[in-house]
């Protein structure tokens, strides 16, 4: 059973950063595929980015292209999402979730906020 702990979330200006951070106990955690998944008020979920086991790969959704990075420290069992020149439309509840073969994601954590003011 894995556990993940997201981390830094809060309130930011347009045009600002966030750093947030996923810690993950209980299982080895360089098994796992990790992804930022993030819910808006009133939206559906949807998927934000993902990285391989070593890091070597990373994927983004379109909105978040260039202006998001993801990263991992498997060394320290943290994915860590690095957001710049957020915007009002990024305000939403970003969850981290762990998946052991790229499909479907068998852990999650309690999300964190993050919100964008304009």
């Amino acid at each position: 059973q894995v556990q993940l702990v997201e981390s830094g979330g809060g309130l930011v200006q347009a045009g600002g950063s966030l750093r947030l951070s996923c810690a993950a106990s209980g299982g080895t955690f360089s098994n796992y595929y990790m992804g930022w998944f993030r819910r808006a008020p009133g939206k559906e979920r949807e998927f934000v980015a993902r990285i391989t086991w070593s890091g070597d790969s990373t994927n983004y959704a379109d909105s978040v292209k260039g202006r998001f990075t993801l990263s991992r420290d498997n060394a320290k069992n943290t994915v860590y999402l690095q957001m710049n020149s957020l915007k009002p439309e990024d305000t939403a509840v970003y969850y981290c979730a762990a998946s052991r073969w790229d499909r479907e994601y068998d852990y999650w954590g309690q999300g964190t906020q993050v919100t964008v003011s304009s």
